[in-house]
């Protein structure tokens, strides 16, 4: 007796009960193609505008859906891959990656780079649920941070370590591509996302003190004041990664009028200071840089005559 070849298009029973899995931990799922990692929903220029669509057109991430009558004429249409949209989901996934087979380097892959990350922070590896993925990489499931809106990043982390959060999504356990399949490694509870994780993907904002510039109100000539003036708000404008330095030749340009005696130093001291603290540098870097610029600037001063 024969039997008929299976048609790989036809839609298999694991992937129709791997993608109600998916719904019933809440993580809305949409098709990607079969044998793919590539939504299989219809472009926006292709849109008829009918369906789903019929009040304007729908992306993967809001076609999303944890119903189950839907999973269930979705997946038993086609063999579809399945898709997790990780933001509708409140999810976190930390993607550990493998080195492309053809890549040249013998940098560590992203499951080595994460392990030294945990390290360098104090941490242990978090225990969470993990996916194999087809090329052999992990992913690893967190909850998002209650009022915390995390985005998706490449590397941030260290390379061959991405995450997938808002505008993301994850292919899910169950799926297959030409490279292997998606398979659950541990079903652990999915764990809250480590406050120190989240402060590297989403540092806090320095809480800046905002201090008015103090110019002196009697004391320096006008040419001094304005130069003050002047060199203080490109301090206190100046790219973050130039702060210092620019804070550093503005006391410097300022110093010769401390030199004439045309300004106090202690007010240029006090403005700069202000200024530098303004544009997000420590008190300290500023009491140093402002110092030791105003010191140069005093002993390489000219006389104002053949300044």
């Amino acid at each position: 007796m024969t039997h008929p070849t299976p048609n790989p298009r036809e839609p298999r029973p694991s992937l129709l009960a791997a993608a109600l899995t998916a719904a019933a931990h809440g993580w809305p799922v949409f098709p990607l193609r079969p044998g793919d990692k590539r939504p299989a929903l219809h472009r926006e220029d292709q849109c008829a505008l009918t369906g789903p669509c019929a009040g304007g057109h729908l992306k993967w991430e809001q076609r999303a859906t944890t119903d189950r009558a839907a999973i269930v004429r979705c997946w038993t249409h086609k063999p579809y891959n399945i898709g997790i949209a990780t933001g509708p989901a409140r999810l976190v996934v930390v993607d550990l990656d493998r080195p492309k087979a053809n890549s040249q380097t013998d940098a560590p892959d992203g499951a080595a780079t994460f392990e030294a990350l945990c390290e360098r922070a104090g941490q242990a590896v978090p225990i969470t649920y993990r996916v194999r993925t087809a090329s052999g990489g992990e992913h690893l499931y967190f909850a998002a941070p209650a009022g915390l809106r995390l985005g998706n990043t490449a590397g941030k982390l260290g390379p061959l370590v991405d995450t997938r959060a808002h505008g993301g999504y994850i292919v899910a356990p169950g799926s297959t591509t030409r490279a292997g399949a998606y398979e659950v490694t541990d079903p652990a509870p999915v764990a809250q996302l480590p406050g120190w994780l989240a402060d590297l993907l989403d540092p806090p904002k320095p809480t800046a003190r905002v201090m008015p510039l103090r110019l002196p109100a009697v004391s320096g000539s006008r040419a001094a004041n304005a130069a003050l003036e002047r060199e203080c708000n490109a301090v206190r404008t100046a790219p973050p990664q130039q702060a210092n330095n620019t804070l550093n030749r503005s006391a410097f340009k300022v110093g010769r009028f401390v030199a004439w005696g045309d300004l106090p130093r202690h007010e240029v001291e006090e403005a700069f200071q202000a200024a530098g603290e303004t544009r997000g540098l420590t008190a300290a870097e500023c009491r140093s840089t402002i110092r030791s610029a105003l010191d140069s600037s005093l002993r390489q001063a000219r006389p104002r005559e053949t300044a």
